[in-house]
Parts: C-alpha cells; structure tokens; sequence
C-alpha cells in the first residue's frame, strides 16, 4: 500500500518499475512507448525485441537502462471494440501480471500509465475505474507502493454525474477568506506585538486551531478531550467496528509500517490526509469525523476546499477511498493516505 495518483512524466518516475504499454511484437509504438524507449536509449529495444512478444493480457520484465526505475514491465493491453469483446477481462489480466512480476523481482514501487487509452482508444474513465479496482484487489494481500501516473486530469473524475455535484457542492459551501495581514496579527495577537510575530505558523494552522476550539466550545471541555489521543481512539474505534487492523489501514491507503507507528506510540500526531483517511475507512459521520481529526489538532472548516470535498463524500455515506481521492486529484487537493 497506498495507490496514488500522480501528475507526472511516468519517464521521471524515482520507483522500483514503470509499466509500458506495448503492442503484441513489442516494437516501439507512439505516446508513452515512445517517450520510455527514447530516454531508456537503445539497450531496451534490443532487449525487448529478444523477448519474442507480448500476448494481450500478460507482461514481460527487462532492465531499465538509461530510466530512473530498475525495470520496465511491458504489458500489451487490449484494443477497443465497444466493450464487449474482453477489453475490461484483458486490462486487468495486464495489471494483475504486471504486479505480479513486479513482486517477483522485489519491487516495492510500481508506476502505471492509464494502458490501452492511447491510439488502442480505451476511454480515459472506464480503463482508471477498471485499473484502479484491479490494483486494489493487489493491494489487499501485497505490500507496494503503485502509482497511476497521468499526464493531465482527463479522466477524472470517471463519473461526470459526481462530478457534477461536487462541483455544485463546492460552489455552495466553499468560502474563501480574504483577510488583510495586519488585521489578521491584531485578531490574533491584540497585544500589538510586532507584525510577523506569529509567522512560524501558517494562516491555515490558525484557521484550524480557530475551528477546533469553537467545536470544543470551552477550555474545560478541551482539558476533558485530553484523556483519550487520537492513537487510541482510532485503535478503539478499530475494535468497535469490529475491524481487523490490516482492513482498516488497506481501506485507509495507508501502509502497514505507518500504521506500526500510530498503534505503538500513543502520542502519535499523524497528517490530516491520513486523519481523514482513517475516518473514511472506518465509515464514521461527521460528527464522529470531526472527533477524531480534533485528537490530532485538526478540523474541517469550509473555507478548504479539501474539507469541504471530504465533507460532501462523508454526508452523503460515499466511503470509497480511490473515489474520494479522484475527486481531490482533479481539484489539486492532497490525496487521502500515507
């Protein structure tokens, strides 16, 4: 674990593997096949035509070369005929293989281009839903880091409908704060110390703290939060669920070495982006949200945007993590996860 989603140029990718997408005689095609060949350099072309081919659906492993990563993994995915010629059947067959091989040489990092959306024309949407649930299945029962690495935001989100609303959502709840410096030292400090001197932290930790202690309502409430931190709530809300800890830090995007650390040390202050991860995967409202993003400091407030799209999955009982986390990648917000 996690998956993540990138904007990047899978060629610069600093991973164990990256995923090629190739035709069946493995000869250098356009797009990403292109771009990998040219900064691997000549060593992968001959490599790869010894290889003898590629069937649809299987992966074949060659070193790297002049590339960032240890090895490639040409896959060679299915073209696109309508839908009902195999295609989602042959895409998965081609995550799962390339997965596979990656863990057979000890990759503990993978990174795929969307395969098959190129010139084989699988539309954008329907090859991430379908490759994002393969690699999931993976991650179940496999520790590694994937990467589904995109060049720009088309293809999220996969459902327009979601799109849609949460793009409504945010226009009805999102508030931005314009506040002049000068005022915002005098809120915060109206004993006329020197501008700046509060500059160590940011106007959003303000904003938090703000939010956080309106929630609380008063200091004797705050004293009273202190007795349980956020480690052990989490732990005991793991149990209340009747959750094991593996389905509970798999269904956060969270890697069991992260978890090791929240579960050992009681005074464990994790980021927000796992706080919330944590309460998506154990399906909390929220107000049961807020609860435990308040043991680690945090809070959610409208005038994020990141909170606010977390709040419009949470209200509405949508707990998909890689959903939630598509929605935040096409608006440019931090992803759910370690």
């Amino acid at each position: 674990m996690p998956l993540l989603f990138v904007r990047n140029d899978i060629t610069k990718m600093k991973c164990d593997a990256i995923v090629n997408a190739v035709d069946n005689d493995m000869h250098p095609g356009g797009g990403t096949d292109a771009a990998i060949h040219k900064a691997a350099g000549p060593g992968l072309l001959e490599e790869c035509m010894s290889l003898g081919g590629c069937p649809s659906g299987m992966a074949k492993i060659t070193g790297a070369y002049d590339l960032k990563c240890k090895y490639v993994i040409h896959t060679a995915g299915p073209r696109w005929r309508g839908g009902s010629a195999g295609e989602e059947e042959t895409l998965v067959s081609c995550c799962r293989n390339s997965l596979r091989l990656a863990s057979e040489n000890g990759c503990m990092s993978v990174a795929f281009p969307l395969i098959s959306t190129g010139t084989f024309g699988y539309p954008k949407d329907l090859a991430l839903k379908t490759m994002q649930n393969a690699i999931a299945d993976f991650l179940t029962e496999n520790d590694m880091t994937v990467y589904i690495v995109v060049y720009d935001k088309e293809g999220f989100l996969a459902s327009k409908k979601l799109s849609g609303e949460i793009r409504e959502y945010i226009d009805e709840n999102y508030v931005e704060k314009h506040l002049e410096k000068r005022s915002y030292h005098q809120r915060r400090n109206p004993f006329g110390a020197l501008p700046g001197f509060f500059s160590s932290k940011s106007r959003e930790t303000f904003e938090a703290e703000d939010a956080a202690f309106s929630v609380a309502g008063s200091l004797d409430d705050i004293v009273d939060e202190l007795d349980e931190s956020f480690s052990q709530m989490l732990l005991r809300k793991i149990t209340e669920k009747g959750m094991t800890d593996p389905e509970c830090y798999k269904r956060a995007n969270v890697d069991r070495k992260l978890f090791s650390k929240i579960r050992n040390d009681v005074n464990y202050r994790p980021k927000k982006t796992t706080a919330v991860a944590f309460a998506v995967a154990l399906r909390l409202s929220l107000d049961e949200t807020r609860e435990l993003l308040m043991k680690a400091g945090f809070a959610l407030s409208h005038s994020s945007k990141f909170d606010v799209i977390v709040e419009y999955f949470i209200s509405r009982g949508i707990y998909d993590i890689f959903t939630i986390n598509e929605a935040l990648f096409e608006y440019d917000q931090a992803l759910l996860g370690a």
